[in-house]
């Protein structure tokens, strides 16, 4: 199994775009067949970073075949747009 790890900054101003990311992030949950599971949410304590998703696959494949989903690209599109900063890190376990 794959664990997907991300952490977004997102810019001042962005707020309203920040809760659709947000809510199209977690919609992608049981449409898109490789994402075997995923939370995402704020943060809620001190940080540099304002959200984190913890997403799991079944192979690093089926998380590629997830970042070229179409509907997942959409999202992306959306947060790279808003984004300051972003930060990954995948590891099997």
């Amino acid at each position: 199994m794959i664990r997907h790890v991300v952490l977004w900054k997102f810019r001042p101003g962005t707020e309203l775009e920040q809760e659709q990311f947000i809510y199209n992030l977690q919609a992608l949950q049981g449409v898109i067949p490789q994402l075997v599971s995923s939370e995402v949410g704020w943060n809620a304590g001190e940080g540099e970073y304002d959200a984190a998703l913890v997403s799991e696959f079944r192979s690093f494949e089926d998380l590629e075949a997830y970042k070229q989903d179409p509907r997942h690209q959409a999202v992306s599109q959306l947060c790279k747009s808003i984004r300051l900063k972003r930060t990954a890190v995948d590891f099997e376990f």
